[in-house]
């Protein structure tokens, strides 16, 4: 998809532009997105130069690994984006693009550590780890 996608954090003091290409939504079941969100992520992602932020003083960025940081909104909290240290691409959370947003379903990944209290039922390729084109964090 190739259009322009804004979104922001719940209480607005982060917003963000995508201009370019979104690749199709990501589900990722490990335990690092289930524990910081509270369910799974639902991600895309946007070439660095595609991606503007406003309010980039609010966002705090965590370091969950030593290959990759999460990005927040440090007013309200929000999960916005996700970023690998040697990628050249966002992880932006899906839920924070305004709709009509465009995106779909495309993959689930860490399906092996789901949490317990749900099925994965869409119908959408699954895979243990990553697909061999999602760059993740390293174990």
């Amino acid at each position: 998809m190739n259009k322009t996608n804004n979104g922001s954090c719940l209480c607005g003091a982060v917003r963000f532009v995508a201009t370019g290409p979104l690749r199709g939504v990501v589900y990722c079941h490990c335990s690092q997105c289930r524990k910081q969100s509270g369910h799974y992520y639902a991600a895309t992602n946007v070439a660095d130069a595609d991606l503007s932020i406003d309010g980039a003083e609010k966002l705090t960025w965590f370091m969950a690994s030593p290959y990759a940081r999460r990005g927040f909104c440090s007013v309200c909290g929000s999960v916005l984006f996700w970023k690998h240290n040697e990628s050249t691409e966002t992880s932006v959370m899906a839920g924070a693009f305004d709709t009509p947003s465009g995106l779909r379903g495309e993959v689930h990944i860490f399906v092996a550590d789901k949490g317990d209290y749900y099925d994965i039922t869409d119908g959408l390729p699954q895979y243990v780890r990553s697909t061999p084109d999602i760059k993740v964090a390293d174990d």
